[in-house]
């Protein structure tokens, strides 16, 4: 059963298949209809940092598909008293089917999965955000009909959604643009990846300091908070470094028309975007939240197939 760590470690098929596994997830499961898909698995949810949708849609997405959900605070395990992961890791198999985890260090996810043998599901870490890229390109397809040749363009902190979005963008002939700060590019690596998907696709991957040229004629402008979980310490020089990078009215005039605003949530209004915006009518934000449960439920079937 495979694990779900990072969007570089699938095929464009396996990307799609997600995202239209997710679609049908939300198809049925408005329809009211039972899906036995996980019946009597355990799904164990290691979440070291906070989460409110995330979370919720994970559990929800287990119980809805069969499963037991079970909740493991970092802070109620042993882990949070020092254990060395592999340890804790070790037991799981006695007691779980699938293990979802939200971690500080994305190696803690690579690490679960070896000693565990388990298939584990990144919820997120600080380096990537896999399943909230499964229902955001769920969304963008809701809205746009389409994700190949679409242009979406992220502004602000090159972070963890950043990462997974710059990957998935790239592997789906998505061209994708992104505009931040000097001092803060992205990881290298996962920059070398995306770089090998979007010669494959065929499609444009452009890094800029300019919010108006990663905006110009974006069918989609995504944005995330200035400073993540772990960076605290860092806010007031975070704040100051990307001040003007900013969705605003006056940015969304260089996007096309008709095109969309992103958000993965939670938002701070007048940082990194606008009240008017994040409440306008371009904003598709609250859908997108809301369609994290099918993302999660695309998660769960594919660690199960």
């Amino acid at each position: 059963m495979p694990s779900l760590i990072s969007v570089a470690d699938l095929s464009k098929e396996e990307l799609l298949g997600l995202i239209k596994k997710a679609a049908e997830f939300k198809k049925s499961f408005n329809a009211g209809k039972a899906n036995a898909l996980l019946q009597g698995k355990f799904v164990g949810l290691i979440f070291e940092k906070p989460s409110t949708r995330t979370k919720i849609s994970f559990y929800v997405a287990a119980e809805k598909l069969g499963a037991h959900a079970v909740s493991l605070l970092a802070s109620e395990l042993q882990l949070g008293r020092g254990e060395p992961a592999k340890d804790t890791a070790r037991m799981f198999p006695g007691w779980l089917d699938i293990l979802v985890a939200r971690v500080f260090k994305h190696e803690m996810l690579e690490e679960l999965a070896k000693f565990s043998g388990l298939p584990v599901i990144n919820a997120l870490s600080d380096k990537e955000h896999p399943t909230q890229i499964i229902s955001d390109l769920l969304t963008v397809q809701e809205f746009k009909k389409k994700l190949n040749g679409l242009k979406i363009a992220f502004i602000g902190d090159t972070s963890n959604v950043a990462n997974s979005l710059m990957l998935a963008c790239a592997n789906l002939g998505i061209n994708f643009a992104i505009a931040y700060p000097e001092g803060y590019d992205p990881d290298k690596a996962l920059l070398e990846k995306a770089k090998a998907f979007a010669k494959k696709s065929k499609s444009d991957l452009l890094l800029t300091h300019s919010t108006k040229e990663a905006a110009s004629e974006a069918d989609v402008l995504y944005t995330d908070v200035w400073v993540s979980m772990g960076e605290e310490a860092e806010a007031e020089k975070r704040k100051r470094d990307f001040k003007g990078y900013q969705i605003n009215k006056e940015l969304l005039r260089f996007a096309k028309n008709d095109a969309i605003v992103m958000h993965c949530l939670p938002a701070h209004r007048g940082e990194e975007i606008t009240e008017e915006v994040l409440e306008g009518p371009r904003s598709v934000v609250w859908q997108q939240g809301r369609n994290k449960l099918y993302g999660a439920a695309s998660a769960l079937a594919y660690a199960v197939k």
